[in-house]
């Protein structure tokens, strides 16, 4: 402690002072206390003690590290408190708390790193992400820009599942070695070596600060592909890992720790759907996609009730006459921010979430009811059947024979007009549930159809024990029918794709079938599928789907006597 004038010179210390401070007592007195504990350092701490020693603030506390005279340094706590008045003068202590520095350094260090690989730790990797992310880090000196590459280790979980964690545990401390070295290489004569720091589990990640473009994240991300490549050795057990890594690189500002890190987990998401073992980067048109996806998934069932979905129509025409036999529904999504949306952009979320139940309903009953209204307003033309696509999980999540019973009952429409179109590999091996439902939908009188057929298990003799009643060749066969090639010129014909669809057809008639053949564009395929013995066409070459007053005109149309 020491006694200090208004003037901020020492009048009188004690031996502990003196002695903290590498000093004799006499050698204190007269000397400037605030060079003796380093207050003149920054501005506020100045003017502070400067207020103190003017009577006009209570009280100063900082913390301060001194050199003392033997070269070492200490940590000191200065406290700068007033004496009574008629004393005119502050009483300055000085605390050493070097030790209890050293403490909470050692408790940070523990609590900032993996205990099992040494490395920094989540908390730790997400302080120096943000302090990197801060405008001043940045804008000073520096590229401005920040790159992560984002790993995990490829099946760790086995490892753990079969050799214990244990080994599993010096598998994650080997992986960390060789990430650090990977690091210190790439840092090598550049302004900073890349953060490596273990995020949890078998979660890695190397933070690139002040990068210079994706080449160097590329670099870096080869550079650990290759040295994990390299089998370990954990105490005679040799173990081969590869890991998945997602790499980001982009420029510092307008960028968020949140933002940098959902980047890389989507991409490292991507490497592993890529095929694991390789590094992915970043990619932003793919990750609208995604979150397209995600847009559209979480709006599916509030869109249904809100009435966004509708219907258009593809004709099914005969492929003798030319006359309409019945219409394909499709349906349509009029989504208010992405405009309209084909099936193939939803239908895979919907059975995802299940709210195809609930599509599925409504399509049915939309469709019945629009195909009993075309029946009710022309009376003179022969009635067109409605074809409805049936999703699978239709089947299994929900009650579809009552479904179409109520649908029927409600519309009017009669069973023999309505045709329910499920896939081939959903038809081919059904067992149980499916097949029962489907055998209660044909009693009924309903048209059972095989959608896409063709392109599954193809198992034709399995087709006797199914109620079904059409087979819709998939697109792929018609489109091999074409007479011309795409620059006009006379293009053969593959002879064995009509052999192949003439003897699909032969026995589908064989068994009672009929056929309809999808994608038909040309006059020049419908010609052939009329002369090997296809039933009915579908495709541009007849009509696009249309809405329902274009099929009113058609069958307006047909029902005009023909003179």
């Amino acid at each position: 402690m020491a006694v200090v004038d208004r003037d901020g010179l020492v009048v009188t210390a004690n031996d502990t002072l003196a002695a903290l401070l590498g000093a004799g007592p006499e050698g204190l007195t007269g000397r400037i206390a605030a060079d003796l504990v380093d207050l003149a350092s920054d501005a506020r701490t100045w003017h502070a003690y400067r207020e103190v020693l003017r009577g006009r603030q209570a009280r100063l506390r900082c913390t301060r590290r001194l050199k003392h005279p033997d070269g070492h340094s200490l940590w000191a706590q200065v406290t700068v408190s007033p004496l009574p008045e008629e004393e005119r003068a502050v009483l300055l202590s000085v605390s050493d708390i070097s030790s209890r520095r050293e403490l909470q350094a050692r408790l940070r260090h523990l609590q900032m790193h993996d205990a099992v690989t040494r490395l920094p730790n989540r908390t730790l990797f997400f302080e120096r992400l943000s302090a990197a992310l801060e405008v001043e880090s940045y804008e000073e000196s520096g590229t401005g820009r920040i790159g992560l590459c984002y790993l995990d280790l490829d099946g760790f979980k086995a490892v753990n599942d079969t050799l214990g964690h244990r080994v599993g545990d010096r598998l994650l401390a080997a992986v960390a070695e060789r990430l650090t070295r990977c690091a210190n290489e790439a840092g090598h004569a550049r302004p900073a070596t890349p953060l490596v720091a273990r995020l949890g589990g078998d979660e890695f990640a190397l933070l690139v600060e002040d990068s210079t473009g994706t080449e160097q994240l590329a670099d870096l991300a080869d550079s650990v592909l290759k040295s994990l490549q390299v089998p370990f050795d954990l105490s005679g057990q040799r173990l081969s890992v590869s890991a998945s890594i997602g790499v980001v690189e982009r420029h510092a500002a307008g960028t968020t720790a949140t933002g940098l890190m959902q980047a890389a987990d989507t991409t490292l998401y991507w490497a592993k759907a890529d095929g694991k073992s390789r590094w992915t980067l970043f990619d932003p048109e793919r990750n609208a996609h995604r979150m397209t996806r995600q847009a559209l998934s979480s709006t599916l069932r509030p869109a249904i009730e809100k009435g966004e979905f509708t219907l258009e129509y593809q004709p099914l025409v005969c492929m003798e006459d030319g006359g309409v036999r019945g219409v394909e529904a499709l349906v349509r999504w009029n989504h208010p921010q992405f405009g309209t949306l084909t099936p193939n952009r939803f239908i895979g979320l919907a059975e995802e979430d299940g709210s195809i139940v609930q599509l599925g309903r409504w399509v049915l009953a939309t469709a019945c009811r629009q195909a009993r209204r075309w029946q009710l307003d022309h009376p003179d033309a022969e009635p067109i059947f409605v074809s409805v696509n049936v999703a699978v999980r239709q089947v299994w999540d929900s009650d579809l024979v009552a479904d179409v019973a109520a649908t029927l009952a409600e519309t009017g429409l009669a069973p023999h007009l309505l045709q329910l179109e499920l896939t081939e590999s959903a038809v081919m091996g059904s067992a149980g549930r499916p097949l029962q439902a489907l055998q209660a939908l044909s009693d009924m009188g309903v048209r059972i159809a095989i959608d896409d057929f063709g392109t599954g298990y193809s198992n034709l003799a399995y087709l006797s024990r199914l109620p079904v009643s059409v087979l819709k060749l998939d697109g792929s066969f018609v489109r091999g029918f074409q007479y011309e090639s795409g620059d006009g010129s006379a293009a053969p014909p593959n002879p064995a794709d009509e052999v192949v669809v003439e003897a699909m057809i032969q026995l589908a008639h064989r068994l009672g079938l009929t056929v309809t053949a999808e994608c038909v564009e040309t006059a020049g395929q419908a010609s052939r599928l009329r002369r090997i013995g296809c039933d009915t066409g579908q495709g541009w070459l007849y009509s696009r789907p249309v809405a329902p007053d274009r099929i009113s005109a058609l069958l307006t149309a047909a029902a005009v006597p023909q003179t």
